[in-house]
Formats: structure tokens, sequence, C-alpha cells
């Protein structure tokens, strides 16, 4: 049971006065407000509350009636997790490459969701009622790399915060076609692509479901959401340059964003399957024996993303916390496949 009363001018609608008074201690969402004064768990002066639209003044004594957690719809399952970081709140996983994070239909386990409900069991207090990990951002199914998810409400709350304001940092390593250079004329007559001091990439458009293929994301002239994508280049391969390892750092975190944004540029993600685009590695500018290289390339299954650093705000505790992640074998190999053979 939560009990308080309603603060000096009060919102004149019952749910955003939940919001602006309940104490931040029940770690109540927005949403989970919403759901309980549906079920009629709310009381005002000691009446069930008629709605989300109820009238609410100052004074008011509020009741809500918070059931215990239930169990997660998805089942637990003993799958082997790379952890970084766990304590009561939180927990920082490092996802292979090939693991979808949230069940769906065309994976409906044997995902980062159902190993956490295994590895964390009954630590896992509640998110939004049920006994879940609390998800606030996403990586690709190939994209290996450090992932953050909340063990409870109040770390859910704090985390989804920093995600929606962009004030997390996140690192990714990607190895593309061609190197981005701000004297490359080609770039600099292109929309939302720009260079900031010391030669970094800059891209900032207009992302958004593709037109004709639903499952793919595209910039978009109109509508959409606004994204910016940062990226340095960190190492170059062949010559001219064939090949570059890329640190790509994310300002807003859209669907696909640096694959498309990279795309976009010209500069397609080696193994990216959709967004990869028409340009190739050459094995004779790849050097002596670049054929080797060639093939590797031609061959590695994904697309080359790594979300190698992670840093935010420990929701709870207020400490600032940062990750590493090495790069997976497969893009380590492929990168030092490219150093021998453009030596």
């Amino acid at each position: 049971m939560v009990r308080f009363q309603i603060g000096p001018r009060p919102p004149e609608r019952l749910d955003k006065a939940l919001a602006r008074d309940v104490p931040e201690e029940a770690a109540l969402s927005r949403s989970r407000l919403a759901r309980l004064i549906d079920e009629g768990a709310v009381r005002v002066n000691g009446a069930v509350a008629r709605g989300a639209k109820a009238r609410i003044a100052e004074g008011d004594t509020i009741e809500i009636r918070v059931g215990e957690a239930v169990e997660a719809a998805a089942a637990a399952q003993p799958i082997a997790l790379d952890v970084v970081w766990e304590d009561d709140d939180l927990i920082v996983v490092n996802k292979p490459a090939g693991m979808v994070v949230h069940p769906a239909p065309g994976s409906p386990d044997g995902t980062l969701v159902n190993a956490l409900l295994h590895h964390c069991g009954d630590s896992l207090s509640g998110i939004g009622g049920e006994k879940r990990p609390g998800i606030v951002h996403r990586i690709d199914k190939d994209t290996s790399g450090l992932l953050v998810a909340a063990k409870s409400d109040r770390a859910h709350h704090g985390l989804a915060a920093q995600f929606e304001a962009h004030s997390a940092m996140r690192h990714y390593l990607a190895l593309v076609h061609g190197v981005p250079d701000a004297a490359d004329p080609r770039l600099r007559g292109l929309s939302g692509v720009s260079f900031e001091a010391g030669n970094i990439l800059k891209i900032a458009t207009q992302l958004g479901r593709h037109r004709t293929d639903r499952q793919r994301q595209a910039v978009l002239a109109s509508g959409g959401r606004h994204a910016v994508t940062r990226a340095r280049v960190v190492e170059s391969f062949g010559t001219p340059g064939q090949a570059a390892l890329l640190d790509c750092w994310l300002e807003t975190g859209r669907t696909h964003q640096i694959r498309v944004h990279m795309a976009h540029a010209g500069h397609g993600l080696i193994g990216d399957p959709v967004y990869g685009g028409r340009r190739r590695l050459s094995a004779r500018a790849l050097g002596p024996g670049g054929a080797a290289a060639l093939a590797a390339a031609q061959a590695f299954p994904r697309q080359a993303l790594h979300a190698a650093t992670l840093g935010f705000t420990h929701p709870v505790s207020g400490a600032l916390l940062s990750f590493e992640a090495p790069l997976p074998a497969d893009m380590a190999g492929l990168i030092e496949t490219f150093r021998l053979k453009s030596e």
C-alpha cells in the first residue's frame, strides 16, 4: 500500500497529479500508475478513483494498492551470460552476436531476456508489476557488445530517463567500406553530412521506416525522428583507403542508426546484409595477398559492429559508471587480416 497526500497547486487531472506527487521510493512509472487507475487500485479520500481524468485537489489523500510482482511471461532459460557488472539494481552484459534481446514471434526463446530471467532469478524485484529485466536500450541481433538492464523499478526509471535524455555514453566500433575524410568532395555535398574539428564525421538526419520495405530504416527528407551520429577513423586499411575501423558514438539512439547513417554516407558496414550497399573492396588495393583479406571480408557473416563502451550514472547510487568490452574474436580476426595484407 502506498499512501500520501496531494501537494500544493496540483494538476487538475488525477493521473498527472499522481505522476507529480507519488513518492519516489514507490518506483511507479506513469504507465504503471495509469494501469493501476484502470484496475481500480487507486483511492482518493477513501473512494475508488473514477478514471485518469478525475478531478483532484490539494490535500486529497491517495491510497494505491500495489500487488506483488508476478512472474514474467517469458521463460527463464539457463543460457550463459558474459556479466560485466551486477548489483541489486542493474546488470551490464556483453551480448554475443546472434543473440536477440527480446522474445518475438520469430525468436520466442533463446533471447537475452530469457537468459536474464534465469541468471537474476529472485533478485528481480519487479518492473511494471512483473518480475522481468527492464531493457532501456537495445542492440541488434547481429551486433555484439554492452547492454545494461534494470533489475528494479527504481533503476528502470533512472536508466530510462538517461537514455531518453541521450546522456548515456555509447561508443561502437565499426568496420566500414572506404575511409571517411573531410577532403572527400562527395561527402561535402551530401545532405546531413558534415565534418567537425579533428576530422570527425557528423551525420544528422531524420530517420524512419523505409517507404516500401517496412523492415528497414531510411534517411527521410521529412518526418521520422531526428538522429545524430559522429565517427572518427581509428585505423585505415589498403591503398587508397579500402576500409576503416571507426569509433562511432550516438547523440541519439534510433533503430539501426549507425548502419543507416554510414550507408547514407557511402561507408556501409562490412558484412551488413541490409544496408551494406554496392561498394566493394579491391584485392589489389589491399596489397600483396589481398585476395585472402577480400575473401575474409566477403565471408564475414554479420554487420561488423560492436558496442564497445557504455557509460551512465548509476540510477540509485549516483556513481558514474563506465564499461568497455573488447572486440569479439570474429571482428578482431578480420581486422588482423586487413592489417597483415595492408602492410
